[in-house]
């Protein structure tokens, strides 16, 4: 915050105090009313840890809200948690409205001292370094997706750039474009029209998904962008949209469309879908929505499937060698088992070896091998 700016302490009426509509995690693109947003924070931003804990021990006198006072109105646009367990724990009325428990270390003294909140005036541009590393890269984080949606504000609207609040907050792992860069994709897509994230198959939003698989290259070469050129608004190309919308609902799935997402967990799915997409028959697959191990499988081919599977055999044979001495008992059951595998790999060097001379392998009518 600029040095010149006030930290003078006001007490004022819980009354003047409104909660930030133009908060962007808040409000995406629609503008709340006041009783839209008390409900959307205690739903959404576990305001009643917030509430439970100011009923115990009361309202923390060294927290004052942050507060712009624009227009002639006292808006928070830091605290609003705060202000909103405060609206509930003071309104009965409120309380009964969003079906909240009875808080019971709450006294009619109590209310009466949380009739007056402690503030602190601040503009928007002043007080977005605090807000941001406070909550982007600090001790109390928001989800990612929130985090983004600040970002986005503060370079879209205050015209930051990106380093400098990449430097102001303390982000040293590019996480502030990262952030931004899914935040302009997935804005892009609800422009677009080709994924609304209220769609999404699942309640929760695993934003990470999007940001993290934008850094890998054959995600960026299936959406047709450029790595150090997409640090910004609309950063698909329009000729690659329709690639868009496939990737939001592979990552998220679609409720109308009763389609589930196919990436369950990030690690190891995300990197599957990106080996996937390394080539066209991998693309085609997961279109005609196949399952994604087995379009990755489409993808690699046969070829290199057959050298894996060959690798993958020689060693747990291997692995098995070294634990024979402690781990054969002498049953009989794993001597056939070993019999069983000395077939399938004699049978496997007869084909192959039929294969180089050019010869057409036939199947052997007593143990339906190839020969």
């Amino acid at each position: 915050m600029p040095e010149e700016a006030s930290n003078e302490v006001e007490w004022v009426s819980v009354a003047e105090l409104l909660l930030d509509s133009r908060n962007p995690r808040l409000t995406d693109d629609e503008e709340l009313s006041q009783d839209q947003l008390t409900e959307k924070l205690w739903r959404e931003y576990a305001v009643d840890e917030i509430a439970m804990s100011i009923a115990a021990n009361g309202y923390f006198r060294h927290e004052p809200l942050f507060v712009d006072d624009d227009n002639n109105q006292l808006t928070v646009i830091e605290g609003n948690r705060r202000l909103a367990a405060v609206k509930i724990l003071i309104d009965s009325q409120l309380r009964a409205q969003l079906k909240a428990p009875e808080f019971v270390d709450l006294t009619s003294e109590l209310v009466e001292e949380l009739s007056e909140l402690p503030i602190i005036r601040r503009s928007r541009t002043d007080v977005w370094q605090y807000v941001g590393f406070k909550h982007v890269n600090g001790p109390q984080p928001w989800q990612s997706s929130a985090k983004a949606q600040y970002i986005a504000w503060v370079h879209n609207e205050l015209e930051i750039p990106l380093a400098q609040i990449a430097r102001q907050i303390g982000d040293r792992h590019a996480t502030v474009r990262r952030l931004y860069r899914g935040q302009m994709a997935i804005e892009q897509a609800a422009a677009t029209q080709v994924f609304l994230v209220d769609d999404r198959y699942n309640r929760r939003f695993a934003f990470s998904h999007l940001y993290t698989g934008l850094d890998y290259p054959n995600i960026q070469t299936y959406l047709g962008i450029e790595p150090e050129e997409s640090y910004k608004p609309n950063p698909v190309p329009e000729d690659h949209i329709e690639h868009l919308g496939h990737l939001c609902i592979w990552l998220y799935g679609s409720k109308s469309r009763d389609t589930k997402p196919l990436i369950r967990s990030q690690n190891p799915d995300l990197r599957t879908l990106e080996e996937t997409l390394a080539k066209p028959e991998g693309i085609e697959a997961l279109r005609h929505g196949r399952d994604l191990d087995v379009a990755r499988e489409i993808a690699i081919g046969d070829p290199a499937l057959f050298r894996r599977d060959l690798v993958d055999a020689k060693l747990k044979l291997q692995s098995a060698q070294g634990r024979q001495t402690g781990g054969d008992t002498g049953d009989q059951d794993s001597l056939e088992l070993v019999i069983q595998i000395l077939d399938i790999a004699d049978s496997l060097r007869l084909t192959m070896q039929a294969v180089r001379r050019g010869e057409r392998p036939r199947r052997s009518e007593r143990h339906g091998t190839t020969l």
